[in-house]
């Protein structure tokens, strides 16, 4: 099974509303298929210039080592000179700080990643979770 756009935008719209719930500064979210590749990429009004690369970024490092952005950042503050390593590896594409989580079937297929940038971290992975489960998929940390 692969992620499809009518999914990402179901994430998206479930984000933004979680979003206002949360009454989070202006988010901006980035989808990724289990290939790496943008899916769907849409910012609020009043998101910064820098938002859509920290998203996908949050998303892709997530991918790119099976784990939340989360388990990015534990392992950043135990194992800095690794995470550093990686990102070199990554070309810089790694943001290992809470906001992107892995997308997974019922089955546990790994489908893609989200990312979300925009607020204080922690808002911005409990968006990320809210977005996922709107759109009736997993994350490996629910």
């Amino acid at each position: 099974m692969s992620l499809t756009l009518q999914q990402a935008l179901n994430i998206t719209q479930g984000v933004f509303e979680a979003g206002i719930t949360l009454k989070t500064a202006p988010l901006t979210v980035a989808v990724l298929d289990s290939g790496g590749k943008l899916v769907s990429l849409q910012r609020q009004d009043g998101s910064s210039m820098l938002r859509p690369d920290i998203a996908t970024a949050k998303a892709w490092g997530a991918l790119a080592l099976g784990c939340s952005s989360r388990k990015l950042a534990q392992d950043a503050e135990i194992r800095p000179a690794f995470i550093s390593a990686i990102n070199v590896l990554a070309q810089g594409n790694l943001v290992p700080v809470p906001g992107g989580l892995l997308i997974k079937t019922e089955t546990n297929q790994i489908i893609g990643a989200v990312g979300i940038s925009g607020d204080l971290s922690d808002l911005d992975e409990k968006c990320a979770l809210e977005g996922i489960l709107h759109a009736k998929l997993y994350s490996l940390d629910t």
